[in-house]
């Protein structure tokens, strides 16, 4: 039921031809969720994080490296075949990174790194928050995941994002005193 109902709103989705300001913004945000959005946070924390930036980015780069570990086992376990593979979508020409759809590692990412930063810069939550839900909408846009793998993946991210934020300071501090 689950699956059918997650068909029916690609078909629906792949169907609509989205303003050219639309798609534009959906295939930015998929290509910004691929990395290069977190490297450059990276660089802006490390530059003007303050006396935290590195235990921030240590976190970052752990909830980074939690996401990719648990993203990689439950996709290898569901197997599920992505939305693209059964109907093309319309308009977007990205491929997929590789065959499977369940979770969504690009918006697991960005929601696991998102919260585990924006615990450190509150400030950033609105912007960070922003920017994880449109890589997410953009994987679901582009044909490249179903609603239920982009839910899945929220929903791992800031368990991944809060989990790592709550471990790895205390252990930093108790490791290295920072």
């Amino acid at each position: 039921m689950i699956s059918a109902g997650d068909r029916r709103l690609m078909r629906r989705v792949n169907q609509w031809r989205p303003p050219r300001w639309l798609r534009a913004w959906m295939i930015a945000s998929s290509r910004a969720g691929d990395g290069w959005l977190w490297m450059a946070l990276g660089v802006v924390i490390l530059l003007f994080g303050g006396s935290r930036r590195i235990t921030a980015l240590l976190t970052g780069l752990a909830a980074a490296g939690a996401g990719w570990l648990v993203f990689f086992c439950v996709k290898k376990v569901t197997g599920r075949e992505r939305p693209c593979a059964i109907d093309r979508n319309c308009w977007a020409t990205l491929l997929p990174p590789d065959r499977f759809s369940f979770p969504s590692g690009h918006t697991m990412m960005a929601f696991a790194i998102a919260v585990s930063i924006s615990l450190f810069y509150p400030g950033l939550l609105a912007g960070l928050i922003f920017c994880a839900m449109s890589i997410a909408a953009s994987r679901i846009m582009l044909g490249l995941h179903y609603l239920t793998d982009v839910l899945a993946a929220i929903a791992l991210g800031c368990a991944i994002g809060m989990s790592i934020f709550l471990a790895i300071p205390p252990l930093l501090n108790a490791i290295l005193g920072l």
